[in-house]
């Protein structure tokens, strides 16, 4: 199906979604974490709806992108009401299960697959103009800041949320790309860390290592979370919730 074939298609998809008691999404503001460290260091008390974020993994989590996927997945989950959830995918490895586990249904999940990262960013930007999704995701390897602009335009205009999760399969690229400048509110790096419990190091619920790297606004941070439970919430590390939030004395993007 060529891309004229594949935007009329999808257009069609989302009109049928769209009715009139969905028109009313702007002017909300934030959706909270739940996690009063966490939450404290967004503008807002809490991640900006309406906009583009981007989320990524960190070390060997960069490739496959899971640890990346589960923490959208938790976000994506508590936005209300549920509506549909447009993932436009890179490859065919998005997995289910995975994404049932951290509160998102996938059959709330509408799927696109894009044969480069320009039909990706061109169904996000055709998904944001809809008011009947509850978000847009799209896996890419690049982000132009001129891209990610018309993103986060869109989601302006929308009340929509936009993800985009990057993913690098090259080394060279995924060099360059890690700090080249976009227009996303926020800019995530998740990390897959074992589990742990007082006296069994590795053993226990999974946890991941957040780092909060860019925030409009906001106060760069990084926390140890146990990973989101079936609701998509996470929680701080019981060994750390005591413990002050670490933060990182970066510039805020």
């Amino acid at each position: 199906m060529d891309r004229r074939a594949s935007l009329i298609d999808l257009r069609r998809r989302l009109e049928a979604l769209e009715s009139p008691f969905l028109k009313g999404k702007l002017g909300a503001a934030a959706l909270p974490f739940g996690v009063p460290a966490m939450d404290g260091a967004l503008p807002g008390g809490g991640l900006a709806l309406g906009a583009l974020h981007e989320v990524a993994g960190s070390g060997a989590d960069e490739e496959d992108g899971a640890t990346a996927a589960a923490f959208a997945a938790g976000i994506l989950a508590r936005l209300l009401p549920p509506q549909p959830v447009l993932w436009c995918l890179a490859a065919g490895d998005l997995y289910g299960p995975g994404l049932a586990a951290c509160g998102l249904a996938p059959e709330r999940l509408i799927l696109m697959r894009g044969g480069s990262d320009q039909d990706v960013l061109w169904a996000m930007e055709e998904g944001l103009r809809s008011k009947a999704l509850a978000a847009v995701v799209g896996e890419v390897a690049t982000l132009s800041l001129s891209a990610s602009r018309r993103l986060q335009l869109a989601a302006e205009a929308s009340g929509t949320t936009a993800m985009a999760l990057r993913r690098w399969r090259n080394a060279d690229l995924a060099r360059r790309q890690r700090l080249s400048p976009n227009a996303a509110m926020t800019r995530w790096r998740v990390k897959a860390l074992p589990g742990e419990t007082k006296d069994e190091p590795g053993v226990g619920k999974p946890r991941w290592q957040v780092a909060l790297w860019r925030c409009r606004g906001g106060v760069p941070a990084e926390w140890i979370v146990e990973a989101c439970d079936a609701t998509g919430h996470v929680a701080l590390a019981a060994a750390l919730a005591d413990r002050p939030t670490r933060l990182r004395q970066a510039a805020t993007g």
